[in-house]
């Protein structure tokens, strides 16, 4: 497969106080986990995916964010084959997560475990994945539901920072509650919520504790797993494949289905407005938010990447912002405050 010499640039933003300069957008390798999973997103093509990945890179995207139980440690694997030939200079930040396992034996099978033991076992097997010696950011997926405590995975993250397997730690999916209990153990470089114009729930507590805090903020889901990006509808959603985890999610069905869709015709005619994709809107939106570093988009081809890299460098005036709030707020789409 080849490689392009040729790297556009976009602009960077530092990631709190790691000492990470990333760009605004980067590459989320959920969906690149392929299928055979609990949470997969039916079957994927391999080498479209580290066309995507080389793709993304290419123009400038310089970090991918992924982790340990999609698709099994494959999506990590993925990613390694599509970095391969790339010069160390022109190398992207690649971030990962740990907390998740499962039985070897059933590969719907997800645990979330935060024994000190189990973490320091999935970084080795992340880094041999991933074929690297010093990961960039290491977070914890979820809250452990094993009786772990998080002073106990909290304390081996930063175990494994001082002992320069990874470079900064953060948390994915905790609250605010918990970001001051780790904070109080050592310092949370990041945290990585969800967030889009649907589902706005960091906004009341967590976003404004990671401002007070000097905490760097990378959302995922900033087009909620595909209905903000223009692409979607009713029909499409009874296109799913079986093994496509959205057919069973009750943002794609019934009344809550309609009301998201609402919301994405909004931001369609923001983006017919600015000459720019629906996908690049939904992402803008995001990232218009106070306190977000970076959002996480996915893509499992090419002319995905295109779709949303504009988002990189979008900035959406008061107008577009509003147009888009009213639709939130009229047709009472997904939970959570809008942004001051």
């Amino acid at each position: 497969m080849q490689v392009s010499n040729i790297v556009a640039t976009l602009p960077v933003v530092d990631l709190g106080s790691t000492g990470l300069a990333i760009t605004r957008v980067g590459f989320g390798a959920w969906a690149i986990g392929g299928a055979d999973w609990a949470v997969g997103w039916g079957a994927q093509s391999d080498d479209e995916s580290i066309r995507a990945i080389r793709h993304a890179v290419d123009r400038g995207v310089n970090w991918i964010d992924t982790a340990a139980i999609y698709g099994l440690g494959h999506s990590e694997e993925i990613v390694a084959r599509a970095l391969a030939e790339l010069p160390e200079s022109g190398r992207p930040y690649v971030f990962t997560k740990c907390g998740q396992v499962w039985d070897l034996a059933d590969r719907y099978s997800k645990r979330r475990v935060g024994r000190r033991d189990s973490i320091r076992r999935e970084v080795e097997g992340s880094l041999r994945r991933l074929r690297v010696d010093v990961i960039d950011l290491y977070q914890m997926h979820w809250p452990a539901e094993d009786g772990s405590p998080l002073e106990e995975y909290w304390g081996a993250l930063l175990e494994l920072k001082a002992e320069g397997k990874v470079r900064a730690i953060g948390l994915s999916n905790h609250d605010a509650a918990q970001l001051q209990t780790a904070e109080a153990i050592g310092h949370v470089d990041t945290l990585q919520p969800p967030l889009s114009a649907i589902r706005r729930g960091s906004l009341a507590a967590e976003l404004p504790w990671c401002r007070a805090h000097g905490t760097g903020v990378i959302v995922y889901s900033p087009m909620q797993s595909g209905l903000l990006s223009g692409a979607f509808s009713a029909e499409r959603v009874d296109a799913l494949a079986d093994d496509d985890w959205r057919k069973r999610h009750a943002d794609f069905s019934g009344e809550a289905l309609l009301r998201n869709l609402t919301v994405a015709e909004a931001i369609r005619e923001v983006a017919v407005q600015r000459g720019v994709s629906a996908a690049a809107v939904a992402v803008a939106w995001v990232l218009a938010v106070e306190g977000v570093t970076g959002a996480i988009v996915g893509a499992r081809a090419p002319q995905q990447v295109d779709g949303w890299l504009a988002a990189a460098t979008l900035s959406l005036g008061a107008a577009d912002l509003a147009h888009i709030n009213a639709a939130i707020r009229e047709s009472g789409a997904g939970g959570g405050p809008l942004p001051d």
